[in-house]
């Protein structure tokens, strides 16, 4: 079963199943469809298989002639999952939020799965690519896989590899990021590394998903801790009155020993800010206190409340107070040239913003309408930026410094501009820098 398994993976006459179409798993349809796999698109939500049947993307970065190109290869999406069993792979790419105590909950990989078994065969092979804590695999999928009678290493084989999507970044593509494997038996990974040596440049295989686990999360937090010190340096070096971006520009200056890391109004995105909960919530099971992840942890979250405060003290400059006060946040994607919504901390600022008697509003060229999100209400639409529309408020919050603005209009027209990304280098009299 393995070797045929092997076979139709390396010659693409295997169905490839992906569920989930977000951010990891539509990138990933599509590159399979571009080689000449037929594939397969799950998602629960009816929408996303409503625009790709139609060719309609609804990830700005991806533009509709990927998705036109890849249906027109093979590529079809569906909410049914019954189909299951037409796939000889299934690649799960699920959320791994966190959960109002900020322990992992994998509530999404967990459902998934079980809706999935039902429909599982013989002669398949299943990756996890969400991000989680090691032991995830074996301990939650494979026990759930062999109670529905499917033998692990026999009649199913089990990896784990992570996603390691950069959504919006254009040297990088699915293609060319190479792709950590670990296997739950010498079997599995055999059936990994052929399931994705035929669409990645470069399959590291580690020996075993708990390895694999981890390194995601190490990739992860190594970021996090590292934007955490950097955000320190940042308030240590506003004290002292020292710009810390001319500070990390001189710093990058050295060839070696030293990686710039650029602070912010606090994480965003699907893996960064969450990512590290999953090993220090997994750490506390051995006995290990993750001191220095979690503090790291602290001074990332504390940056929305650091922005705030420096529009209050901007405000206050002007003899205006919060209360009362028109602001506009300028970005709310969790990072610049993307419409990815997940964990932005710009929302967190604008919370605060209200909480504190604000009239809040935002420009966002990538989100036209303020998205449903599961902590944040705001019935809002993106303004349009203009001379007028810029002059009217009393506070300009930079807060995702996409590449598609303005910045001189701006700066010639914003009261007060409160900038938490470094745009605006120069010194003026209407700017603070955040």
């Amino acid at each position: 079963m393995r070797d045929a398994l092997i076979n139709m993976l390396n010659d693409k006459s295997a169905v490839i199943g992906i569920v989930g179409l977000g951010y990891v798993g539509l990138p990933l349809a599509i590159r399979y469809a571009d080689v000449g796999y037929k594939v397969l698109g799950f998602d629960i939500d009816s929408e996303k298989a409503k625009s790709i049947s139609e060719g309609k993307t609804y990830i700005k970065h991806i533009p509709d002639s990927a998705i036109q190109n890849a249906t027109q290869k093979g590529f079809e999406s569906t909410t049914d999952f019954t189909r299951a069993a037409e796939a000889d792979a299934l690649i799960l790419c699920v959320p791994t939020p966190l959960d109002e105590h900020r322990e992992p909950d994998l509530s999404f990989v967990i459902n998934t799965l079980e809706s999935l078994l039902p429909y599982m065969r013989q002669c398949q092979v299943v990756s996890l690519e969400s991000t989680t804590y090691p032991g995830t695999t074996e301990d939650e999928l494979k026990p759930r896989i062999e109670k529905a009678g499917l033998r692990v290493g026999e009649d199913v084989l089990l990896v784990y590899s992570p996603e390691r999507e950069d959504p919006g970044n254009p040297d990088f593509t699915t293609r060319s990021i190479p792709k950590v494997c670990g296997g739950s038996t010498a079997n599995c990974l055999d059936a990994g590394k052929a399931l994705y040596g035929q669409v990645i440049d470069q399959v590291v295989a580690v020996s075993s998903t708990q390895v694999a686990e981890m390194t995601k999360l190490l990739e992860n937090i190594h970021r996090a801790v590292n934007i955490g010190l950097v955000n320190e340096m940042k308030i240590v070096a506003d004290r002292m009155d020292i710009d810390i971006h001319e500070v990390i520009d001189a710093a990058a200056t050295k060839p070696f020993g030293f990686v710039p890391y650029y602070p912010g109004p606090g994480l965003g995105g699907h893996c960064i800010p969450i990512d590290p909960f999953y090993l220090t919530w997994k750490a506390r099971e051995y006995g290990v206190n993750t001191r220095f992840i979690e503090l790291a942890g602290e001074v990332n979250r504390y940056m929305p409340e650091w922005v705030v405060n420096k529009v209050a003290a901007g405000l206050n400059q002007h003899k205006k107070s919060i209360n009362g006060s028109r602001i506009l946040m300028l970005g709310i994607a969790y990072k610049k040239n993307v419409d990815d919504m997940r964990e932005s901390p710009s929302v967190e600022i604008m919370s605060q913003l209200q909480d504190l008697g604000a009239v809040v509003q935002y420009a966002d060229p990538y989100v036209p309408v303020f998205p449903k999100m599961r902590r944040y209400r705001f019935d809002l639409e993106s303004i349009e930026i203009t001379a007028d529309s810029l002059a009217g408020y009393d506070c300009i919050v930079l807060a995702t410094d996409h590449d598609v603005l303005d910045y001189d209009l701006i700066a010639a027209h914003a009261q007060l501009i409160v900038d938490t990304r470094g745009r605006y280098r120069s010194p003026a009299e209407n700017l603070i820098k955040a």
